[in-house]
């Protein structure tokens, strides 16, 4: 091979391994920036090639995917005064590289990560500490529109850095293990006090019926007393009348009835003692009912 082919093939490498350093590719999962001397030279948030100066330019990566993050324990303190350990589990992603990259420097996805979760210590104990926000809304169905809050809450803040916080969710909410029994006295002592308002309440009901009751029964005795006495008049009416017929149509045979009534309600086993003459009117139909002897 002559010394001109040599060169050729030479410099045909050289060009072939400057061609190959000036070509980077970015695939799906993430994005890139062209770094020279430190600054933004471009931006690649599309997957395909990219090319750059050779020994001038730095690519740096950036995952594009959504990533996680789990906070430690953390203790709030809601409205009712009852303190609670709450942790979180975040997914966020790198929205923005050219501001994540300026706000963390080199500090990269770990720095984001840290800052990421200080934002969101603030945040919880911000939002969940809020006036109203009792401990049973924590714990309650109405803890998705707290995570929400605190969600929101925290992309505020998470935009200046690149971020988009995509979701909040509150895993673990726990009681202190030196508050636990006083909570549990306390809440002992709440369903005591629910529990003898509900009896309070359920003994006034009692009483509303019982006097319900006692005036149903009143009215009605009253009423069948006072149709016994009316039937009692009519009846009474109808007997003075029969009376009065009998005795206009033998005066005789009427005193005889009443003479008869008169003895049966006069002769009786606790009153049958009679101080009178044997020659008394009042005897007049005895005396008469008594056998005659024949002369």
């Amino acid at each position: 091979m002559s010394m001109k082919s040599r060169i050729a093939l030479i410099f045909a490498a050289g060009l072939a391994t400057l061609a190959m350093m000036s070509i980077f590719i970015v695939d799906e999962r993430e994005k890139a920036l062209v770094l020279r001397f430190g600054q933004i030279k471009q931006v690649k948030i599309e997957p395909g090639l990219g090319f750059k100066l050779p020994w001038l330019d730095q690519v740096v990566r950036f995952e594009d995917r959504i990533l996680s993050l789990e906070t430690p324990l953390i203790e709030v303190t809601p409205a009712d005064d009852r303190r609670l350990e709450v942790d979180a589990f975040v997914l966020y992603r790198i929205a923005d590289i050219v501001k994540f990259r300026q706000a963390l420097g080199g500090g990269g996805e770990r720095e984001a990560a840290m800052q990421l979760m200080d934002i969101l210590d603030g945040q919880i104990r911000a939002v969940l500490g809020a006036d109203g926000v009792t401990s049973n809304a924590i714990l309650s169905p109405e803890r998705s529109k707290l995570m929400e809050n605190i969600r929101v809450a925290a992309q505020v803040r998470a935009l200046d850095l690149g971020l988009d916080v995509v979701d909040v969710r509150l895993r673990q909410t726990n009681l202190p293990e030196q508050n636990f029994d006083a909570t549990l006295q306390r809440m002992i002592a709440e369903r005591e006090r629910e529990a003898t308002d509900e009896r309070a309440r359920g003994r006034e009901a009692a009483q509303r019926v019982t006097a319900v009751a006692d005036r149903t029964y009143e009215e009605k005795l009253s009423e069948a007393r006072r149709d016994a006495l009316v039937i009692e008049g009519e009846a009474d009416a109808l007997r003075t009348k029969i009376l009065a017929k009998a005795f206009g149509a033998d005066p005789e045979f009427f005193d005889f009835y009443r003479s008869l009534a008169a003895y049966e309600s006069s002769i009786k086993a606790s009153n049958s003692t009679f101080v009178i003459p044997p020659s008394h009117e009042f005897l007049n139909y005895l005396q008469s009912a008594a056998p005659r002897v024949s002369d």
